[in-house]
């Protein structure tokens, strides 16, 4: 049984915590409060493309037995994607269903 120390594990998680924060707050600085949800809407989806599209290239450059393909990189990418796209499935139903509650709405 391997040994797990857990003061590394303790400083990553601190590490990526406050990675975390940082992002959160540059994003919040960088977004005006005026953003129209029509450009945030198409910059997500701009987003999962471009990550399906990194995805399917690793997997192509792994199946094709090229070097430097790597294997754990590869299924991490196409995880990702798979997230990404589940995610703006979701969001898309999300707002479809939040559509037809408005439509639905007596005047």
């Amino acid at each position: 049984m391997t040994q797990i120390d857990v003061n590394s594990l303790l400083s990553q998680m601190r590490q990526l915590s406050s990675q975390a924060t940082s992002a959160e707050q540059s994003f919040t600085a960088a977004t005006p409060a005026q953003t129209d949800f029509s450009s945030l809407l198409k910059q997500s989806i701009s987003s999962v493309s471009d990550t399906q599209m990194e995805a399917g290239r690793l997997a192509a450059s792994f199946e094709r037995g090229e070097p430097g393909a790597d294997l754990g990189r590869t299924m991490v990418a196409v995880q990702k994607a798979d997230l990404s796209l589940n995610t703006l499935t979701q969001v898309r139903n999300k707002l479809v269903d939040a559509y037809n509650n408005i439509m639905n709405m007596p005047v």
